[in-house]
């Protein structure tokens, strides 16, 4: 439980990734929606990555994270619009990046080797604690954002925070190759 915890406060990826996510969601029904859209893709490739084995480099897991953070900051920044034309489903991409999410917590957890004695005990408590840690994370991202929408440079800072963002997924991305290319 502390472990999961502990694991979803301190992951910058996670935290950057809800922080994208929620930038621009005003109401508390949506961002239940986005939440639960997330928590169930990571929950569920998190649960079916370790009990079923399922090998994986957590390099390129990362790497593919590192790109969600990047995807959000482009999205939020109106990015697909203004090149493609197109918006695509922002629910639709937090289900599919909440899955990598959960495979990449699958991956820490397998680096363990945990054994099959208490096996699923233990891998439905870290997701407890990933839950809480996620919601503890979830109040201090809001509260920043609400601070964030009250000040009258509003529009100017969503274009910093998001270019930002996206400058961060890119060294974590970054981060992520070089660990994939020096740690085969």
């Amino acid at each position: 439980l502390y472990i999961g915890a502990k694991h979803m406060v301190t992951g910058l990826d996670h935290l950057l990734f809800l922080f994208g996510v929620l930038f621009f969601v005003y109401r508390g029904r949506d961002v239940l929606l986005y939440v639960t859209l997330f928590t169930v893709g990571h929950s569920a490739t998190l649960l079916f990555g370790v009990l079923a084995d399922i090998p994986a480099n957590a390099w390129l897991i990362d790497a593919i994270i590192g790109l969600s953070v990047v995807y959000k900051g482009f999205d939020n920044l109106g990015g697909f619009h203004r090149i493609f034309g197109h918006q695509p489903d922002t629910r639709l991409a937090v289900l599919v990046f909440g899955l990598f999410h959960g495979f990449g917590l699958a991956t820490r957890l397998q680096a363990f080797g945990l054994t099959e004695d208490g096996l699923a005990t233990n891998l439905i408590a870290f997701n407890v604690g990933v839950e809480l840690g996620q919601i503890a994370a979830l109040f201090a991202i809001l509260l920043l954002l609400n601070a964030v929408r009250r000040l009258p440079a509003h529009d100017r800072l969503a274009i910093t925070c998001n270019t930002l963002l996206m400058s961060a997924g890119l060294m974590l991305v970054g981060y992520q190759l070089t660990g994939y290319v020096l740690n085969p």
